[in-house]
């Protein structure tokens, strides 16, 4: 059976190695055409090609199967999902730092904290546990005290018992987890989408009920996989734009 021939790229030391290749893949499998084959080249040969690990490269089609894209199937190979849909998320890389500082100038008012079983929209992130902490914060411009998002954290609850609420006035849930309790963290994903305001947020952002803003999930990792935190903002969409920019060296 013939196999899908992906396109080559070039790779740098500036990002991890399996992000840059599950994205080049990612790129390939998108732009594919109608006749070309559904099945993709063993581990072996996709490391080979790309020149790097076989681990690295396992790890850069976990993410494609984890997005839908693919689907692994032990002793007949990975193969193309026809069905994967082009708009699915993409998974953008940035330092912990950079999070921190997108998050900070903003003043912060703690609405309220406690205890609360797993929502349903987190659910996925705390298999392992039936309660979380959660914290509720609205977060306005510091210069004009227009309100820009409220944000929604779900917290482990060992962690929770290191955080002062007060520490999440002056400081972004990132910052609080890395630098006062000390969790070790990894990764962070980001996703964004754009939904309609609710009653509670359009009197929270003073925006017209239905308006358009920025729905958006942080999901925050250590070095074990576990997650830590998953945020949940609603951004008005009129105060709040997503800038990347792209090192083409």
């Amino acid at each position: 059976m013939t196999s899908f021939a992906p396109d080559s790229i070039v790779l740098t030391r500036k990002l991890p190695l399996w992000y840059q290749v599950s994205q080049s893949l990612r790129a390939s499998i998108l732009g594919r055409s109608p006749q070309d084959p559904l099945r993709l080249p063993t581990e072996e040969q996709l490391a080979g090609h790309y020149g790097v690990s076989v681990l690295t490269m396992r790890q850069a089609l976990k993410e494609l199967e984890d997005e839908g894209l693919i689907t692994r199937h032990r002793r007949r190979g990975t193969f193309i999902e026809p069905t994967a849909l082009r708009g699915a998320p993409v998974r953008l890389l940035g330092s912990v730092d950079a999070i921190v500082a997108q998050q900070s100038g903003m003043t912060t008012e703690v609405l309220d904290h406690g205890r609360t079983a797993v929502p349903a929209e987190v659910a996925e992130h705390f298999p392992d546990l039936t309660e979380v902490a959660t914290y509720h914060r609205l977060r306005s411009d510091a210069k004009t005290g227009e309100p820009t998002n409220h944000a929604r954290n779900y917290v482990r609850p060992e962690l929770a018992a290191l955080i002062d609420p007060d520490d999440l006035v002056g400081r972004p849930m990132t910052k609080v987890l890395r630098d006062l309790v000390g969790a070790d963290i990894s990764r962070i994903t980001d996703t964004v989408e754009a939904r309609l305001a609710d009653p509670e947020t359009a009197q929270l952002l003073r925006v017209p009920l239905l308006s358009p803003i920025l729905h958006y999930t942080g999901v925050t990792y250590d070095t074990a996989g576990r997650v830590l935190d998953a945020a949940v903002i609603h951004y008005r969409g009129d105060r709040f734009s997503f800038t990347v920019t792209l090192d083409a060296t």
